[in-house]
This record gives C-alpha cells, structure tokens and sequence, in this order.
C-alpha cells in the first residue's frame, strides 16, 4: 500500500532539555512574484487550489492512512507537539512545555491556554485525554494509530491545562505522538468509530490554521482559514485539495492557472517536470523526498488471532523464491530510466534523508541484481522450467504472479513493464492489475505482490509499528494499521526495545537491526527513494516554505508549515517595500517558548504512508 503518514529526521532525536530553548524560523523563502493570484469564484478571497494524484480515505483521524488525508488532518486539528520545518526539531503544538518522571513512566503536558475549537469553545487537556482514552478503549479508534497508544496505562487531564501520561513501560517517542487530538464534545457522540467517516457534517469543528467546510468523495476538499489559530491565520483565505486522475491533465491545469500547485502521485513525473522547467511563473521544486517505494509481498494475510484469508501464492511463502524476485530487479535500470535520476537507489526501509536512521546491507548481504543467481534459487526451491521456458512447481502448475498498481502512478506501471521482461526471463508470469482503489483487494489479502511506498517521519517509530503482530486486524478483511500482514517474533521484539530506549545512539542501533531483520525476511523490497518533485505558480504563490528548509518537500509535510506560510501573490506586491510576511516566528508572538522539566526529551515521529499511504 502507500502511504501514514505517515508519512524528515534531526540528527539527535532525543535531546534532554534542561533551559529555556528560544525557537525561532524564517518560514519562507520569497519568490519573484508576479501580478496575478488565485481567486475564489466569488472573487476577492486568495484561493490556492491544490492538484492532487489522491482521493480521501477518511476524515476520521481515527481511521485515515493515506497520505492526502492525514496531511488534511493536520491542518485541522493540532498534536501535542510539532516539528520545526527548519530543520525538524521537535516544538510545541496544543501542548506547550512536558517533562517525565524520574523513572519516565508518568509524563505530564502543560496545555495551552489561547486554543479555541472552531466553534468557540477552548481546547483543553480533556480533550486529549479522551482522545487518548478512545483509542486505548475502542479497537475502531485505534484503528490508524493505535500503536501510539499501546503502552499507555493510564490517561486523566487534572486540570484543563495539564495532561497526564502514565506508561506501563518507557517509551520514546513520547514528544512525537503523531496523534490528531479531537473536541472531546464533538466525538463523544460518535457510536461506532471503526465505520464513522466524519464527512457528512460541515464544516468540521477544529483547532488547527484551516477549517474544512466542504467535501465531495474523489473529487476535492474546500477548507478556509481559522482567523482565531493562535499560532496566526493563513494568509490564503482558502485552501482547495482538487483530485485528479489523470496527472496530465492536472499539469495542464497548472499551466493554464486553474490550480496553483500539483503533487503528483506523489511525485511529479521527469517528463512532467521537464515540461514545467523555463516555463514562465512557474516554479519545479526537485529535492530529497521522505518516501520509499518498494514492492511487498503477500505473507500470508492473517489477523490476528491467526486466522488465514486471502488468496496469496504460496510460492511467496518460500524465501527463496522471494529473494529470486527481488534478485532479478535492477534498482539501477529503475532509477535511470524510470525515475530519469529523480531518485537514488533503493537499499533500507528508512531513506538516507534521516541520516541517523538510514540503513544499507552489507556485501555479503545484498539482495543484488543477479538474474543467473536467482535462477538457482528458484531451481532449489523445487519451481523449474518445463520445455516452454515456464517455471513450474511439483505440482506441475506455472509460477504465475499478481501485482497490484496504483492507477494513477505511471511509475508503478512503467516499471511493471520491467518486471514482466525480468521475470518472464526467469520463466515467471506476471499479470499486473492497476485499480483506482488498491486497498481493497489490499486489505482483503486477495494479491501476491504490490507496489508500496511510505512517508518517513523524523521519528521512525510508526513505520517500523505497520510491520508488528499488533498491527494485523481483528478479524479478515478489516481496514487495519499493517501494512503488509508481516508477523514476525524476532521483529516485535526489536520493535519494543527501540520504543522503549532514550540513548538517541543506541535505539538507532536497534532501529537499524530492525530494518536489517526485515531486510533479510523478504518481504519487503526497497527499490528507489524518489524525489519530491513538484510545481507551483509563482504569479499565485509568492511564497512557501519547503521542509526541510535548505532542500525539502512542500506537499506531505510533517505539519501545516507550506499552507499555513504560503504568500499570496497578489500580498507580496503589495508589500514590495520589504516588509512581506515572508519570515514567521514559531511559538507565537514573542516567538518564546519555554520547555521546562530536566527530565524533557525531544523526540521525533512519523507518518507517512493504502494508495498512498503516508
């Protein structure tokens, strides 16, 4: 699937605070603007229109995975905490300042006291705690980030300012709970949180810099500015998510200044870029993504109480044949003549872009193109060519594969072309099923293989959790937080061991052992790490910050940064005297915050990342 987040790194994750920390930022980078926005059909707002290659899953934050919707939510409703785009450090959100206890079981949040839902009433610590609550109480609101909560013993808001934590055992992404807090007065009506979509009533009662007023399925999301966020209005009074299934058509769009910005599904394709690259008021920003792309195999989908389901093949069950696959996939031809150099090859889970998480297998290790080598493999795993070329199995049926594309992904089936030669080499067949709507079939357990790809968040925890036994729904069928059906023991034991370790050093050991340990399971092969190629009208946006700053993405942030800072054009020529709000201050006016308590630790997180998925 493709995705939560979810879904940018710092290089010590877990600082321990012990002064005041001045948090500071310039979030913009001004453009040449030109004299012409984007305006609301009713004329006189500032409306940036976004094209996008994805449609909503859910806006139910308790079930949403992909990566338009949980990138939605996060302009909706404020975390506790907050990453600055700078350079991703962790800063506050609803909650202002947080410490531990000495034995950092009990974590206490101090919430702050200028956020207001959108219907006038103040945002408290009961509000998070109940959202906390839910999630530890109800299977269907743990259903998309359940993992965050799965420690948790105990949760109470004492006052409306302070929120109370209390674990059953350490855990370090305690300042990175990616983790949409919702008005407790608003949900606590809701009977049945594993089918409630949160899209029927409108507009939707938030805290964050936007408010979602209108909603059509497949089509767009109109959301408007919240004047009272306490961290300062947008300066576009209208933010619209415009899908698109045909990303030509949405680049056309661009040129012709229908829409102010295109993602991509999720990238910008080269020839697309290319095309766009001189074209006049119009900006391709090319740099660094926080996404993966590989190709998962089916395990054997299972819930779990361990109840089988689904129709995988068999032959995948055999780790052989799962390494022969991926032995005959060059990363390098993909990269090249696919990707056109918009990428670098594939090797972790983790893309290098987070340093201090990035993994690659040793020498001895390395699941390398070797056609002549996979051969061997699948011969020794009793799967042979017959007289026709074809590999066939004891049983004397063909080896013949599934795959599952994204409909809207030209990459997916330009290198589904690729497999279809490389495998057919081996005697393998290959049927390729792209569909507007993977995650059926995907959750369903009905495949063999898919094209996959997830948003990396600074803290890696939530896409290392999508692979845990925990993650395996509840019964078959079900929407769930696993990616791929994997279960494995030695896994979920390096998993709790990292989530439950402060040495910033030593859980990126462990995280790296993890990725090595999947790695090694063959179930998920990491082809490319693709770029974040995308384009924007600079005679509608004058300005947007990129995260991080020096080389980064717009689209997908980890947080509302781009939306929330872009400029208006049309705002920047009338403050040509240089006085353009470019630059913003994070923390408020004075652009102080206090994190108090010598036992604070900065902590990173997630999501990224089903079609889509973050």
């Amino acid at each position: 699937m493709d995705t939560n987040d979810q879904h940018q790194l710092r290089s010590h994750p877990h600082t321990r605070v012990v002064a005041a920390l001045v948090l500071t930022a310039a979030l913009a980078t001004p453009l040449a603007p030109a004299p012409q926005q984007a305006e609301a059909a009713d004329g006189g707002k500032n409306v940036l229109t976004v094209a996008v290659a994805q449609s909503v899953d859910s806006l139910s934050p308790f079930l949403a995975v992909r990566l338009l919707s949980t990138s939605v939510h996060r302009l909706l409703y404020e975390n506790l905490t907050n990453y600055d785009p700078k350079d991703n450090h962790v800063v506050p959100g609803l909650a202002t300042a947080w410490k531990a206890s000495p034995d950092k079981l009990t974590w206490t949040y101090t919430i702050r006291d200028d956020s207001t839902w959108s219907d006038g009433q103040r945002a408290t610590a009961e509000d998070a705690a109940w959202t906390f609550t839910r999630m530890m109480t109800d299977e269907g609101a743990a259903t998309a980030n359940g993992s965050f909560v799965g420690n948790f013993e105990k949760v109470t808001a004492p006052s409306p300012t302070e929120l109370v934590i209390r674990l059953k055992k350490p855990q370090a992404t305690m300042t990175a709970l990616d983790v949409p807090i919702v008005p407790k007065h608003v949900w606590e009506k809701v009977d049945d949180f594993s089918k409630f979509n949160n899209d029927k009533d409108f507009p939707l009662v938030g805290n964050g810099p936007f408010v979602l007023t209108g909603y059509k399925a497949d089509s767009y999301v109109r959301l408007k500015a919240n004047k009272s966020f306490w961290r300062g209005a947008p300066k576009f009074d209208e933010l619209v998510f415009r899908y698109y299934k045909d990303q030509d058509a949405a680049v056309s769009a661009l040129r012709k200044g229908e829409v102010s910005f295109v993602a991509g599904a999720p990238a910008l394709t080269p020839a697309q870029a290319a095309s766009l690259k001189g074209e006049k008021n119009i900006h391709v920003n090319d740099a660094p993504g926080r996404r993966f792309y590989a190709l998962a195999t089916n395990p054997g989908a299972r819930t779990k109480g361990g109840k089988k389901f689904g129709d995988g093949n068999r032959a995948l069950l055999d780790l052989r044949v799962r390494h022969a696959l991926f032995m005959a996939v060059d990363r390098e031809t993909i990269v090249d003549k696919v990707f056109q150099g918009h990428a670098v090859r594939g090797e972790g889970y983790i893309p290098p872009r987070f340093s201090t998480y990035f993994w690659k297998p040793s020498a001895g290790q390395e699941l390398a193109y070797d056609p002549k080598k996979a051969a061997r493999l699948l011969d020794e795993a009793g799967y042979v060519k017959n007289g026709d070329g074809r590999r066939v199995g004891k049983d004397g049926k063909p080896l013949n594969l599934r795959i599952l594309c994204h409909a809207t992904d030209p990459n997916d089936k330009a290198v589904s072309k690729y497999l279809q030669e490389w495998w057919g080499d081996l005697g393998i067949g290959l049927t390729v099923d792209c569909l507007d709507n993977v995650s059926d079939p995907w959750y369903a357990g009905e495949y063999d293989l898919a094209f996959d790809g997830w948003s990396v968040n600074p803290d890696p925890d939530f896409v290392l959790s999508i692979h845990t036994c925990a993650a395996l729904p509840a019964k078959a069928g079900e929407s769930a937080a696993t990616d791929n059906f994997i279960c494995d023991k030695k896994y979920d034991e390096l998993y709790a061991r990292q989530l439950a370790e402060y040495d910033p050093a030593e859980r990126a050991n462990i995280v790296r052992e993890m990725e090595s340990r999947l790695y090694d399971l063959g179930y998920m092969n990491v082809m490319a790490y693709p770029n974040a190629v995308e384009a924007y009208r600079t005679d509608q946006i004058a300005s947007i910050t990129t995260m991080p700053e020096k080389a980064g993405n717009i689209y997908g942030q980890d947080g509302y940064w781009s939306w929330w800072s872009a400029v208006p054009a049309a705002d920047a020529v009338e403050s040509s005297d240089g006085s353009s709000s470019a630059g913003v201050v994070i923390g408020g006016v004075a652009g102080v915050v206090l994190l108090l308590g010598a036992g604070v630790f900065l902590v990173l997180r997630r999501r990224a990342t089903a079609d889509d998925r973050e």
